[in-house]
């Protein structure tokens, strides 16, 4: 299994909130901002982000991305997400 990194811009809410809805399913996932969440799957990034299309408009942005061997950040939700980011990223 691997994390990966998914960001995206989707215009209309009850889209997005679907999007976000859609990314739980995958079990493993911490919200690192409004737009952007990372997952863990054993699924490719092509897979991710065709999954998640279903559900924006052809308009709508998304990037999926493997996470690699170093990253850095400040001001995630809470204590728990930076954890779970040390954790697993």
């Amino acid at each position: 299994m691997a994390c990966y990194i998914v960001t995206f811009e989707v215009a209309n809410t009850n889209n997005k909130a679907k999007l976000k809805e859609r990314l739980k399913t995958y079990g493993t996932y911490c919200p690192i901002n409004d737009n952007c969440w990372a997952i863990v799957t054993n699924q490719t990034a092509v897979q991710i982000r065709d999954h998640l299309m279903e559900l924006i408009l052809a308009s709508d942005k998304i990037f999926v991305i493997k996470s690699g061997v170093e990253a850095a950040w400040r001001n995630v939700y809470s204590q728990e997400n930076t954890d779970w980011l040390k954790e697993k990223l």
